[in-house]
């Protein structure tokens, strides 16, 4: 057997027998899969339709055409007012071509700190993003809810020239509106990185950022349930600085491969089932949530309204590295992370977040969401005691994984 073909079987046997919780992880249809390992692979195509610096693109062009036209029809756009780029590799070098075609380096923007939620490009020290701009971050309050009377007085003590409105770790809706009014009310652009509710926009379970944007952002994984990529979707007015600082300031040749997965997705978005999915991702993380929460758990903000949800550990005895491994060792596939106000490590924070996009994929509803949070319970309450049958919870939850296996790739 050749080597690659063991490492996904091995990828393959893990994902069918583990019950993965990573709220920016989801599983692609077979046809999206099938356009990531086609032909296109093969072709460069340097530069824009009709624009390219390499003979050959004819197909290509028609690809990417469609892709541009799908991404504004899921999300509702008119192509008079606005334009898609399709091409970024993903999400932060989308954020950085962003940055950088609206503003000048060492301008302040303002975004949601990395610890309360936010995102590492959304300026983080150790990111581009945060070595190229001057940041300032707002926070979320003390029982972990944006406070835009608090948001809208920073801005005008700042006066940023962007407000990046979006998150990566926030479990309750945005309030797009809110941030168009603080936004104009200092003369910044607002731009909105929605990676995470993408889909749930698509879908109308969370409310649109485009009528309040002037460009926005998104990853085409996570809820969208395309390959890994980004696009970016701009006012007519900002886009052909958009394309310029993909390519040629940031990119070479695009991944067309990809262009045409995402197409796919887009086209898979589409469809009258896409909302019943989405609207089935809420319910499942509310019902995981009410679930850990009548089993004595706290969840920053107490509860959810979108895909997500943050286990508050503060209180236990391990920090939450600890209980991400004895979740893993029994099947559950979470990620540790940081809670607001935080007073442990990043490395081995208080938090562990947990998303319900690919279980739901997998076709997982709402009995399964309690048993997976009693699975939960049993493994972080058990920490540290060899008298639990380990081996009986490992059993339940292969179990389960194995009565919703994951799509057939071939």
């Amino acid at each position: 057997m050749k080597k690659y073909q063991e490492f996904i079987d091995q990828e393959i046997n893990r994902q069918n027998n583990t019950i993965g919780l990573i709220a920016s992880e989801n599983f692609v249809s077979p046809d999206v899969a099938r356009a990531m390992g086609s032909v296109f692979t093969n072709k460069y195509a340097e530069g824009y339709v009709a624009k390219r610096y390499y003979a050959g693109n004819q197909v290509v062009d028609d690809v990417e055409e469609w892709a541009q036209e799908l991404a504004l029809q899921i999300f509702g756009l008119s192509g008079d007012d606005w334009r898609a780029n399709v091409q970024p590799y993903s999400g932060s070098p989308a954020n950085m071509a962003i940055y950088l075609a609206l503003l000048e380096v060492g301008d302040k923007i303002m975004s949601l700190k990395l610890s309360h939620g936010g995102h590492l490009t959304h300026g983080h020290r150790v990111s581009f993003s945060g070595k190229l701009f001057n940041f300032v971050h707002y926070e979320v309050n003390k029982q972990g809810w944006l406070d835009y009377d608090q948001i809208e007085e920073l801005a005008r003590q700042e006066k940023p020239k962007m407000i990046v409105a979006g998150a990566t770790a926030y479990p309750r809706q945005i309030d797009f509106a809110r941030f168009r009014q603080i936004a104009d009310s200092v003369g910044a652009y607002l731009m909105t990185d929605i990676s995470h509710i993408a889909g749930l926009i698509v879908a109308g379970v969370h409310p649109s950022c485009f009528p309040y944007a002037d460009v926005v952002m998104t990853t085409t994984h996570k809820t969208l349930r395309g390959p890994r990529g980004a696009i970016i979707l701009s006012r007519k007015k900002y886009a052909k600085k958009i394309d310029s600082a993909v390519f040629p300031g940031l990119q070479g040749g695009p991944h067309e491969n990809i262009i045409l997965a995402k197409a796919v997705a887009f086209a898979e978005a589409r469809q009258p089932e896409f909302i019943t999915y989405q609207q089935a991702v809420v319910s499942n993380a509310q019902v995981l949530s009410k679930a850990l929460m009548e089993a004595g758990y706290n969840l920053v903000s107490g509860g959810t309204d979108n895909h997500l949800l943050l286990l508050d550990l503060s209180q236990k005895k391990a920090g939450a590295k600890q209980y991400e491994l004895v979740l893993e060792e029994n099947g559950i596939v979470v990620n540790k992370n940081t809670i607001p106000y935080d007073q442990r490590s990043p490395f081995d924070p208080s938090g562990l977040r947990l998303g319900t996009p690919a279980v739901t994929t997998r076709g997982m509803r709402s009995n399964e969401m309690k048993k997976i949070a009693q699975y939960i319970t049993l493994a972080i309450d058990n920490y540290g005691n060899d008298n639990f049958d380990w081996q009986e919870l490992q059993k339940a939850v292969k179990k389960l994984a194995n009565d919703f296996l994951p799509p057939v790739y071939q």
